[in-house]
């Protein structure tokens, strides 16, 4: 497991300390097949918090989109984008530390996430391409085609200084890696 972050005090910043936060939102977020769901998962099992899957707030006509290799635009992921803002805003209003999945592949995405937001930290999975592809080729029961992958991998724009969270490099089983993040939120005061 391979946790790149900008330095000790610096990750001790991006995460905050516990006391002044009401809850906590991770959002994981990476390229398609890069293992959000599968960390989220393990995540959701070892905090017992409440996981939200980001897909699941696409509207259908984005998932039609996808689903004939047609890569999402800006104009398509907004409104996806605030409906998993919403969610987490319901999440935070309640006190309620939760996980959700989301691609969140632009800094501006993030931004969008964030507005309004103090509870939100991102885990940026990663992985190399061959990996993600092959990930993808083997995926049953999802409609985000592997020719996509390279429009994704385009798009993505790496954590800014200001954002917070980490990068992890999923070298790792799911469990494994879920492990050293709920590791990185002790450590950095992010969990009870």
């Amino acid at each position: 497991m391979e946790v790149k972050s900008r330095g000790a005090r610096a990750l001790g910043r991006q995460l905050g300390h516990r006391s002044s936060l009401s809850s906590t939102t991770i959002i994981l977020m990476g390229v398609s097949g890069v293992g959000k769901s599968s960390v989220a998962a393990e995540l959701h099992r070892a905090l017992r918090w409440p996981f939200a899957e980001g897909d699941d707030f696409h509207p259908e006509s984005n998932v039609e989109k996808m689903r004939r290799g047609i890569a999402l635009d800006d104009d398509d992921r907004w409104p996806w984008l605030a409906a998993i803002a919403t969610w987490v805003g319901a999440q935070e209003s309640v006190k309620r530390d939760c996980i959700v999945t989301c691609s969140a592949l632009k800094s501006a995405y993030r931004a969008v996430l964030r507005e309004g937001h103090s509870s939100i930290w991102f885990v940026h999975l990663t992985a190399p391409r061959e990996v993600i592809s092959s990930r993808l080729d083997h995926r049953v029961g999802h409609f985000m085609p592997s020719s996509l992958i390279a429009s994704q991998l385009d798009q993505l724009e790496p954590l800014r200084p200001d954002e917070p969270g980490v990068n992890v490099a999923v070298t790792d089983s799911p469990a494994a890696t879920a492990a050293a993040v709920a590791v990185l939120l002790r450590s950095g005061w992010r969990l009870r």
